[in-house]
């Protein structure tokens, strides 16, 4: 803080005589007692009007600035800083930003892939020393799965199938469902039918799948398969499974698809119109061509969830392991069967546990394969428009 007596004309006075010796950009504050008001002087003001004399006081120390009959002047110095400072100082605020944001991204990514690597860890000990008792030919060769019983056998063929025909049955009804919805929602609907139809189609996504499953096994079933089409099938089915599946994973296929076919350049779709197309052809011919490797993606993401799905299918399939064809019977998929190891009371050392790991590592498998063809056929299939 700087203080000092000022001239007799007050400090309206000193202002005016110091503006001659102003540096540009930088200036002070002053506190005139005489009328109250702070002031913005030149940070030179003080050295150029001889009554101001430099002290310390005043609201350095907190205080209050001073007023008497003394009539002091309080400056304070409020120089404004270089242009080249400024730059650099935002400089730095912007680089330190974007190493944060870099953090935080790459801490993310690396959180996904150890949790990847845990699973596979996990996965590999126990699948080892499961088959360190079991050999591996027998586990994937064998048709007979009663890991629980006394006398236990370890074929997985059976869960293998069961989740075959349940993950078929689903796909036979989400494959059409999705990719006709998202063609409607491409080429056919109006924005505003759109901004209502998408957001519901992502909602049912989100819907827990026991309340499907519950709905296969209190509804479906006995209304609809039983009594509207008066199929012979017991209380647990594939049938029921498989289709109540399908319709779940439909808004996946639909919703990845339409991204697909929207992301087509409007100017195939004005130069297919141009030349007298319909809107079938548009939408059939032009439009799901260009976008094929999308609906890869999305009817592959749909098997995926088909696979992996397991309280609709632990709920309406049933706990029995069977290899066939019928799914009016019942059947144990792979995601339903640890789901069964789960909740039961075997002991952790015991070769039925160990048996949980070993499904899990083979369904592990699977998916992965999937994942990779469908990667390369999405590269093989991929359309790049600039």
């Amino acid at each position: 803080m700087r203080s000092a007596a000022p001239s007799a004309d007050g400090p309206i006075a000193a202002k005016a005589s110091a503006g001659h010796h102003a540096h540009r950009g930088e200036t002070i504050s002053a506190w005139g007692d005489q009328d109250g008001r702070w002031l913005t002087l030149p940070r030179r003001a003080h050295s150029a009007v001889p009554e101001l004399r430099s002290r310390r006081r005043g609201a350095r120390s907190g205080g209050a600035p001073p007023t008497g009959p003394t009539g002091l002047l309080e400056v304070t110095r409020t120089s404004s800083a270089r242009p080249g400072l400024l730059r650099r100082d935002a400089g730095l605020r912007r680089r330190l930003t974007e190493y944060g944001v870099h953090a935080v991204l790459l801490a993310a990514a690396l959180v996904s892939a150890m949790v990847t690597i845990g699973i596979v860890v996990v996965l590999a000990r126990e699948s080892v020393s499961f088959f360190a008792e079991v050999p591996l030919g027998s586990f994937v060769s064998g048709i007979e799965w009663t890991p629980l019983t006394g006398t236990p056998s370890f074929g997985v063929l059976p869960l293998i199938g069961g989740t075959l025909v349940v993950s078929g049955i689903a796909m036979l009804v989400a494959v059409p469902l999705g990719l006709l919805a998202a063609a409607w929602l491409s080429e056919y609907a109006a924005p505003r039918t759109r901004r209502i139809v998408k957001p519901a189609l992502e909602i049912v996504v989100g819907v827990p799948t026991v309340v499907f499953g519950y709905f296969a096994l209190t509804f479906f079933t006995p209304t609809v398969l039983r009594d509207a089409l008066a199929l012979d099938v017991t209380i647990f089915n594939a049938l029921a499974a498989g289709i109540v599946t399908g319709i779940a994973i439909a808004p996946v296929v639909a919703t990845v698809a339409d991204d697909a076919f929207r992301s087509v350049p409007t100017a195939l779709r004005e130069g297919a119109y141009a030349l007298g197309a319909s809107r079938r052809h548009v939408a059939f011919r032009i439009v799901a061509p260009a976008g094929f490797s999308g609906m890869i993606a999305g009817v592959s993401l749909g098997l995926a969830k088909a696979i992996g799905e397991t309280m609709i299918v632990a709920i309406a399939s049933g706990g029995t392991p069977r290899l066939g064809l019928d799914p009016r019977e019942a059947y144990q998929t792979m995601t339903a069967f640890i789901a069964q190891v789960g909740q039961s009371d075997v002991s952790k050392g015991e070769i039925g546990y160990r048996s949980l790991f070993a499904v899990g590592a083979a369904l592990f498998l699977i998916t992965l394969g999937l994942n990779l063809l469908t990667a390369r056929l999405v590269r093989r299939f991929r359309e790049v428009y600039e």
